[in-house]
């Protein structure tokens, strides 16, 4: 029994008329109720715009978006409020700091490094910048567990490097990557680390300061805050010589007929009319998570994941990438393929038996050439799925290759 079923009330649900079994968190997590009831008390309740009016509606809104800042850069370890920046999404995030840092500081032969595991959130903005400033993009490599090793570190971080751009937690993978030791390589020669935490906050505490983050993203819809809220974490200094990344209302100091002066961090960032009611919800999120506990999210996923791989290996004809003897350095994002199925019929063969997987290149294509393999399917725990969301994910699995008349 799922000890936080009652506060997920869309785990209770069924589909094709069995029991809704949700195994794809790395794409999004379900909200608990406090969540929800956070952001219904501010539209009932709160609703103005924030930064604008001189009445009591809009200071209390203002308050609460504020308040949420405040509260997002105590749980990240942020040293000041104004180096957390609100944003839609993680993807939204590293474009910013592409477009407003990296092409302002990359020059011609430059180098930007990162795993060729990464998002293409974390990705596709490089090359841009890569393309526009003459600069080169450099990949690591993980071994066949996974990991990135201290070799492959070495040997491409070098006094060329300028900007290193590193998801905590790979989204297909699983994999954690040594994100401190790869800051403290990057630093020595010089360079910013820019680390993408989307797959890493929901599972396990984050501390910019201690993992040497000089940027740190991620999206709040996977961490069960609503959808349409980000974030953005940058070093005061950096972000104060950065220019801004959209320009319009909130954004400014002075606007004159030729030329305008912008308003001080972190409003430089957030022009427009901000999603208060996303913030809300994302703070709500920060107290849930920390009344559940990193602690006993990571024992129950560590747990489930144990379990799972075990379970797999002992189906044939299942192939899983990084392999199932990694289990350390690993979170709860199991990549799979059934030999002669496609991943698109395997998710919608475990679909019928109402289990949520996700079937494709998740974002990752150089990854996927990489691993020779044009798709694959992906299983991915939270704290809320259970050893039966397991057993009937993997006795749905057993039958899918008897569904297409391949045999056992």
């Amino acid at each position: 029994m799922n000890p936080w079923n009652n506060d997920f009330p869309i785990l209770n649900q069924s589909m094709n008329n069995k029991r809704l079994v949700y195994l794809d968190n790395a794409a999004t997590v379900q909200r608990p109720l406090p969540v929800l009831r956070a952001v219904d008390e501010f539209y009932r309740t709160q609703n103005a715009n924030p930064h604008r009016g001189l009445y009591a509606l809009s200071i209390e809104a203002t308050e609460r978006y504020e308040d949420a800042r405040h509260t997002v850069a105590e749980f990240i370890g942020a040293e000041k409020d104004c180096e957390v920046i609100f944003t839609r999404n993680a993807s939204e995030s590293l474009n910013l700091v592409a477009y407003s840092y990296g092409l302002t500081f990359l020059k011609e032969g430059d180098e930007i490094v990162l795993p060729v595991s990464e998002h293409h959130s974390n990705l596709v903005p490089w090359q841009m910048v890569a393309k526009a400033k003459g600069a080169k993009l450099v990949y690591l490599y993980p071994d066949e567990d996974g990991r990135l090793t201290d070799a492959e570190i070495e040997a491409k971080i070098t006094a060329k490097t300028k900007v290193v751009a590193l998801a905590h937690v790979s989204n297909v993978l699983g994999s954690v990557y040594p994100v401190a030791k790869i800051a403290a390589k990057a630093h020595s020669v010089g360079a910013v680390v820019v680390l993408d935490c989307a797959q890493s906050i929901p599972h396990m505490a984050v501390d910019v300061k201690k993992l040497g983050a000089d940027f740190a993203v991620f999206s709040g819809h996977k961490m069960m805050a609503p959808m349409g809220i980000g974030v953005l974490y940058g070093r005061e200094e950096i972000l104060n010589a950065m220019p801004p990344f959209l320009r319009g209302g909130e954004m400014i100091e002075y606007v004159h007929e030729q030329d305008a002066t912008f308003a001080p961090l972190p409003q430089k960032f957030e022009a427009g009319t901000q999603n208060v009611g996303g913030a809300v919800g994302l703070e709500a999120a920060v107290r849930y998570l920390q009344g559940v506990g990193y602690e006993k999210i990571q024992r129950t996923e560590r747990e489930l994941l144990n379990y799972a791989l075990d379970g797999l290996e002992k189906i044939p004809h299942v192939t899983v990438y990084a392999g199932t003897g990694n289990r350390v350095d690993r979170c709860g994002v199991i990549s799979f393929n059934v030999d002669g199925v496609h991943p698109h019929d395997v998710a919608s063969i475990l679909d019928m038996d109402g289990i949520a997987i996700r079937a494709g290149h998740h974002c990752a294509q150089p990854l996927m050439e990489y691993l020779q393999v044009n798709a694959t399917c992906r299983a991915s725990l939270y704290f809320y799925n259970t050893k039966e969301d397991v057993d009937l994910f993997l006795e749905s699995l057993k039958k899918v290759r008897g569904w297409l008349g391949l045999g056992a």
